[in-house]
């Protein structure tokens, strides 16, 4: 009897003992598991470091007299291989870079300065045509069947014909050369003097190097507007004398060239005309003048 007291005790222990036990809860954190890292190889941008030297240019005008910015600001329309506006500005700083090469050609060849700058800056718009751009050719010169250099392909009197490429500027003002001493029809200029630019632009015409009837008006109206001359004389060591082109008139005195800052109205003011008097008497479509071009006025 007293054994199956002691059990019974035992076994009610073991259930109390049972239910009151708490639920076991993990409070230990799962192991940190390295995230896989992908790696793209990209090259590495340069750092680049700003030099005053190299940044952009300044809009800030230099200080200059209201006179030398009004003339370097002017415009004037040059056509011969192309048709371009450009300012005086651009013509002198062309002047500037090619005056040099020009003298040098003249002293070797015999060609006056003030007709290579002259023709230089109408053939290639003092160096901003297309052709002058794309090929350094300043002067328009063809292939013709002799050439076997690179060439480009612009219209001009037929489409894509070829004309003349050249590494540098100084390779086409030495090609031009070349070009007048070794043909015959051009033999006739060299007997002229050597300070007779007129003459000289129009034996170029006569001789046919362009198709352009106004090509002397305007070749002797550019090397007289900007002085070209000056650099003949430096060559042949004679005395130069600045030429007066404002308001000149032609030798014809039913022509008047025209200068730098005329426009139609100007003009028409100054010989009693109507603007559309003189675009009829000159054929003239569009309201453009250029420098050394002559206008019937009567």
């Amino acid at each position: 009897m007293i054994n199956k007291i002691i059990i019974f005790l035992f076994v009610i222990m073991i259930v109390g003992c049972s239910t009151q036990q708490q639920p076991i809860v993990r409070t230990t954190k799962p192991p940190y598991k390295k995230p896989t890292a992908v790696v793209v190889n990209t090259p590495k941008k340069p750092v680049y470091t700003k030099n005053e030297s190299t940044a952009k240019p300044s809009t800030t005008k230099p200080t200059t007299t209201n006179q030398n910015t009004n003339q370097n600001s002017q415009s004037e329309i040059l056509e011969a291989t192309t048709r371009v506006k450009v300012t005086t500005a651009m013509v002198l700083d062309y002047i500037s870079k090619y005056k040099d090469v020009a003298k040098s050609n003249m002293k070797q060849y015999g060609i006056p300065s003030s007709i290579i700058l002259g023709q230089g800056i109408l053939e290639s718009g003092a160096g901003t045509g297309p052709l002058s751009s794309l090929a350094n050719n300043h002067f328009g010169i063809k292939c013709h069947k002799e050439w076997t250099g690179p060439s480009v392909k612009y219209d001009d009197d037929s489409a894509q014909e070829c004309f003349r490429k050249y590494e540098l500027p100084s390779e086409s003002y030495k090609d031009h050369a070349l070009f007048l001493t070794s043909r015959a029809w051009y033999l006739p200029l060299f007997d002229l003097e050597k300070d007779d630019y007129k003459q000289w632009a129009i034996g170029l015409k006569k001789a046919g190097y362009a198709t352009d009837p106004k090509y002397p008006e305007k070749l002797i109206g550019i090397i007289e507007r900007y002085q070209l001359s000056k650099y003949d004389s430096e060559v042949l060591g004679t005395e130069y004398i600045p030429i007066n082109t404002k308001d000149q008139i032609s030798l014809k005195s039913d022509l008047y060239q025209v200068s730098q800052g005329d426009t139609l109205y100007s003009i028409s003011k100054k010989f009693n005309l109507t603007i559309e008097d003189l675009k009829k008497k000159n054929n003239i479509g569009e309201n453009t003048i250029s420098i050394g071009q002559n206008l019937i006025i009567k």
